[in-house]
């Protein structure tokens, strides 16, 4: 009994330190941009497959008017869209994660798989609210698992960034580390995804309105939220730093008038 329980506690040591052992960011993120573009492909291909109008239907039906043809089609042009949008934001924050991460480890890379996993799913979601927006049968139902995906899909990029935060000194640059000046920015990147989705899910269940280009329009409006909110706190910031700049001047003025004062003169 003795010796079974030292060759377990030997087994679960080497499975920690495997999953601790450094791996090749380089590796990785290249494998990933590979499976963005990949997914990013699989939605134009769905574009030009299915919802490009036939010459003699514009012919016909639209009197040689493409544009009243494409208009047809407008639902899954805003799908496209909100997907792409989805994707694009997605790389954006991977690349941003690992433009601070200095060292990948196993257990960094095992997740950031996973989180590749469901963005894979991204064109699965972009064909059921597509689909859907011509038929609204299941339409929540189709929106649901689109969150569902989506929120995995980013969840997971938050957990590579809160496990390089557990031997941050080693694993993540100085800026991105708690306290650091990206901080704060990583978080509301990585958390804006996950809470997003989540709130779309639940709005599905509250709202019985609430539509598949309510829900495509909410993804290509969170880029442009997120970048103003940024603005606003740069902003914000200089505004302050200036404000404290014209009154640091007088109080090393006072400071000075004091030092070039004699010790009476002081007490007086």
């Amino acid at each position: 009994g003795q010796r079974g329980e030292e060759e377990e506690h030997h087994s679960l040591e080497t499975f920690t330190f495997y999953l601790s052992e450094p791996l090749s960011k380089e590796r990785v993120e290249a494998f990933s941009d590979g499976v963005y573009a990949i997914v990013a492909t699989l939605l134009i291909l769905d574009i030009c497959e299915d919802n490009v109008p036939d010459p003699r239907e514009v012919e016909e039906k639209f009197h040689g008017s493409l544009l009243e043809a494409l208009s047809e089609y407008g639902p899954n042009y805003l799908a496209y869209f909100g997907s792409f949008v989805t994707i694009g934001l997605l790389w954006f924050v991977h690349h941003s994660l690992f433009l601070y991460v200095t060292k990948a480890t196993r257990l960094m890379g095992l997740l950031n798989i996973l989180s590749l996993a469901f963005i894979g799913g991204l064109p699965l979601a972009y064909q059921l609210t597509s689909e859907f927006a011509e038929k609204s049968h299941n339409e929540i139902e189709a929106i649901q698992v689109s969150c569902v995906i989506t929120f995995f899909a980013s969840i997971f990029q938050f957990a590579i960034w809160t496990t390089a935060l557990l031997n941050e000194e080693e694993t993540l640059h100085a800026f991105a580390r708690y306290g650091g000046k990206e901080h704060a920015f990583m978080f509301a990147k990585l958390a804006l995804y996950p809470c997003v989705s989540l709130g779309a899910f639940f709005l599905t269940c509250l709202l019985s309105e609430f539509s598949t280009a309510i829900f495509h329009l909410m993804q290509i409006i969170i880029p442009f939220a997120f970048l103003a909110l940024r603005i606003f706190v740069r902003i914000s910031l200089t505004a302050i730093k200036s404000v404290m700049s014209l009154s640091r001047p007088k109080v090393v003025l006072l400071e000075e008038e004091e030092a070039c004062l004699s010790p009476n003169e002081t007490l007086s």
